[in-house]
């Protein structure tokens, strides 16, 4: 896996099955050998019905891209959810969507500026999400590139993909298409109403297709519709969402044989009864018959229709190729990373279960945020930011890591009535923002850090009922005259404030370690003392017990001594005798 210097242009493209309400097996979606799949990830998870509840499938990529996206569903109530990328909300399934084949998928275009891709599927409450698979597929960087508006960092999302006349519904393979174009799925419409208009089609072959950047397939311009001399304007109208820019795309190209010269067919383009081309004279401006000719206009669409009407000059009859219509999508703020980390870590410490989604950004799309979590923009930066976490009663469990320090932007936590232990991060102090928090009813631990005196905004202070000990620091003691609500009850080993017992000669944390490691210390030494004193007094005894039994010999050796000793001085006033012969005498005693 690399990351590469530029962003990439990449589609994506979705497929409905009908199968929700349990898990499905995971399967692989068959695409062409020549389409260039940069990624593909089955994900057919079903959601448990919750508020706001989502699921994000993360996927990863070479490079930035432009993809497609895959989702079906069978159901007998088909579900009905909202679908968002990088955080922007693009699509709303819609209800009748399992019976139209260009709404059982949604296609949308994005810049992909690093690796990585959050695709998210929000349960509306009407059934649970079900995704069949996910196509990412790199297109042209330029690709629908509609004039000084255009960017990076818009989303351009299918509305409508209509081919003309003869053929059926296909997807771009099934055209030959370029896979640089994308696997577009074009649906076939024989006329956009009763005799208001005619087929034509030839085999003969259309010039200037397949190009740079968008690829169109050469056999989409074979057929097209053509308007009647009885209903001389040609007209489609489609629904759309109010209050947003639409992107249309219009193909032509003439392949009647009535038309053999510039001037033959000409019209004007309405959309929504205003001009967006005059005089448009397919011959003069593709170059030549049986040649490819695009059209491209954005507008804004205030009402819930968009109108594309041809009107033929006197004399002559308009005719159509295909018609795309692309909605503008201005991607939504991100929230800032770090916060979206510390969430993340936040998450996993205190095992969030799996009903609160907490998958892709917190804040966006504005419509499913993450539970239990308050956002705020931040004009300064354009990012959004954390500023309340209200997670209580939610039977949560582990601990609070000191990470949550790096929500520097929060005014309220509750994470009361849940189970929550471990000592209270000291990393909270640095949260200066912070107005209330409750940490009461759960199993914290230890002393209350000093640093909780450094918030000087706290309004609200809840640790009652827990398991801490020790005195309630002095910053936070003094402060409960100055209209501000501090609950320290129900820690049986809590004292120094009023409501509380009253503390002994309260030491520092440094002279209790001090203490601790003295008393260790004089501990050992005592033991090594007494170890010593035992094995001298073992051997004091020993050697005792030694002495008292060789006694009764020694006394006789000392009593034999004596005796020797007078015999010899008697035998010297007696006769004398040599040492010779004194000798054996002596030795034989």
């Amino acid at each position: 896996m690399f990351k590469r210097n530029r962003p990439l242009h990449y589609g994506i493209k979705t497929l409905v099955l009908q199968e929700a309400y349990r898990l499905m097996h995971l399967k692989q979606v068959t695409l062409h050998p020549l389409l260039k799949l940069f990624a593909i990830s089955p994900c057919l998870k079903v959601l448990q019905t919750a508020t706001r509840l989502m699921e994000c499938q993360r996927g990863t990529t070479q490079s930035g891209s432009f993809f497609a996206l895959v989702a079906q569903a069978r159901a007998t109530n088909e579900p009905l959810f909202d679908i968002s990328i990088q955080g922007t909300q693009i699509y709303t399934l819609k209800p009748g969507w399992t019976t139209q084949d260009d709404q059982a998928f949604t296609e949308a275009q994005v810049f992909l500026m690093d690796r990585t891709v959050s695709i998210c599927f929000h349960s509306t409450g009407h059934g649970d999400p079900a995704i069949l698979s996910i196509e990412i597929l790199q297109i042209d960087g330029k690709a629908y590139y509609f004039g000084s508006n255009w960017s990076q960092e818009i989303i351009l999302r299918t509305v409508k993909r209509l081919s003309c006349g003869f053929g059926q519904s296909k997807f771009g393979v099934d055209y030959g298409a370029d896979p640089l174009g994308g696997d577009r799925f074009w649906q076939h419409t024989k006329t956009f109403g009763q005799d208001s208009d005619q087929q034509r089609s030839v085999e003969s072959r259309i010039k200037k297709t397949s190009l740079a950047p968008n690829f169109y397939p050469e056999t989409l311009y074979r057929s097209a519709l053509v308007s009647t001399s009885s209903q001389p304007d040609l007209s489609y109208t489609l629904d759309v969402d109010p209050n947003k820019n639409y992107s249309i795309w219009l193909h032509f190209a003439e392949i009647d044989n009535s038309v053999h010269s510039i001037g033959q067919r000409v019209f004007d383009i309405m959309i929504n009864g205003d001009v967006a081309f005059r005089d448009v004279d397919i011959v003069k401006l593709s170059g030549d018959r049986f040649t490819a000719l695009v059209l491209n206009k954005t507008v804004p669409v205030n009402g819930r229709s968009l109108a594309i009407t041809l009107r033929p000059k006197e004399g002559s009859l308009a005719t159509i190729t295909a018609i795309e219509i692309l909605e503008v999508i201005v991607p939504e703020s991100k929230t800032l990373s770090d916060e979206v980390m510390a969430l993340q870590r936040l998450k996993k410490d205190l095992g969030l279960p799996p009903r609160f989604g907490w998958n892709g950004d917190p804040c966006v799309p504005q419509q499913h945020p993450w539970i239990g979590v308050d956002c705020q923009l931040d004009k300064s930066s354009g990012n959004w930011v954390i500023d309340g976490l209200g997670l209580d009663n939610q039977g949560l469990k582990g601990f609070l890591p000191k990470d949550i320090s790096r929500l520097h932007n929060l005014q309220i936590i509750n994470l009361s009535g849940n189970s929550i232990g471990g000592a209270i991060p000291s990393s909270l102090g640095t949260v200066t923002t912070l107005q209330v928090l409750d940490l009461s009813y759960n199993v914290f631990n230890g002393s209350i850090p000093d640093s909780l005196g450094q918030l000087t905004s706290l309004k609200r202070l809840n640790l009652n009922g827990n398991f801490l000990s020790g005195m309630v620091p002095a910053t936070l003691g003094g402060r409960l005259l100055h209209r501000a609500s501090f609950n320290f009850t129900d820690n049986s080993g809590l004292c120094g404030v009023p409501g509380l017992p009253t503390c002994g000669p309260h030491l520092s944390a440094g002279a209790k370690v001090g203490i601790g490691l003295g008393a260790f210390f004089t501990f050992l030494l005592l033991i090594t003392c007494s170890v010593c004193w035992c094995k001298r007094r073992k051997n004091i005894i020993r050697a005792q017990q030694i002495a008292a039994r060789a006694a009764p010999y020694a006394q006789k050796r000392t009593h034999f001594s004596r005796d020797i000793q007078m015999t010899r001085h008697s035998n010297n006033y007696g006769n004398s005798h040599t040492a010779a012969e004194n000798g054996p005498i002596l030795l034989g005693g």
